[in-house]
């Protein structure tokens, strides 16, 4: 391209239709163009979105490392364990195949410290944008469009039930939701989670609007370092 950038590949394309039928759906035609200036930019391929999710886990390791053992203050080595993860593009890089963690040297500890991430949403196999986008995009459509746009994500039937209810149960009445909701600007819907979420924060453009998102939830990413409250 003479502009040096890369054209959208149809996968993208398809992803960007996708994304304004699913708007359709759960904003109406009055919000529409509300939904879309922040979603329809969301693309979970958009080439800023995953280098910026890796920095951030990288920058909230160096955190933990700094800050040593928790438990008996020893030095922190390097013990990263593997993860297979699901969604995203394929040439995410081998970063997307490890979880940055640590043990303690100090023998008679060893303990493991798993600092909080932005990519991973605990042991959810998908990473965790795929698992809040997708999410908010099928707040009430219809099966034939779900079935859509479980084609192009590549997501089961029964695990998209599973996330739904996942929001609205077991992620509603954990401590760590009664807790971070009152750190929000209005109240949350419950029954709208996790698009009420992602409604919370108004950066210009949508992929930071998913980037805080998943900020805000990745305490709930570990229960081993300090502030982490995995449930």
């Amino acid at each position: 391209m003479r502009d040096g950038k890369t054209p959208p590949s149809v996968t993208a394309i398809s992803l960007t239709a996708a994304l304004r039928e699913a708007l359709l759906l759960f904003c109406g035609q009055e919000g529409i163009k509300v939904c879309h200036n922040w979603l329809a930019q969301v693309l979970l391929y958009d080439p800023r979105l995953y280098p910026l999710l890796l920095q951030f886990d990288r920058d909230l390791a160096d955190e933990v490392h700094a800050a040593r053992c928790p438990r008996c203050g020893g030095r922190l080595d390097c013990a990263d364990y593997p993860r297979k993860p699901r969604g995203g593009p394929k040439d995410l890089g081998e970063e997307y195949n490890e979880r940055l963690s640590f043990c303690c040297a100090l023998e008679g500890c060893r303990r493991r410290t798993t600092p909080e991430s932005v990519r991973f949403l605990g042991r959810k196999v998908y990473l965790g944008a795929m698992v809040v986008l997708v999410s908010a995009m099928l707040q009430g459509p219809t099966p034939p469009r779900a079935a859509q746009l479980r084609e192009l994500f590549g997501v089961s039937a029964r695990t998209l039930v599973r996330w739904r209810a996942w929001w609205q149960t077991a992620f509603a009445e954990s401590p760590f939701w009664k807790m971070a909701r009152g750190r929000l600007r209005t109240p949350a819907d419950v029954a709208l989670l996790p698009l009420s979420l992602l409604e919370q924060f108004a950066p210009k453009e949508g992929h930071e609007r998913l980037v805080l998102a998943l900020r805000f939830l990745s305490p709930m990413t570990t229960a081993s370092a300090p502030g982490g409250q995995a449930f």
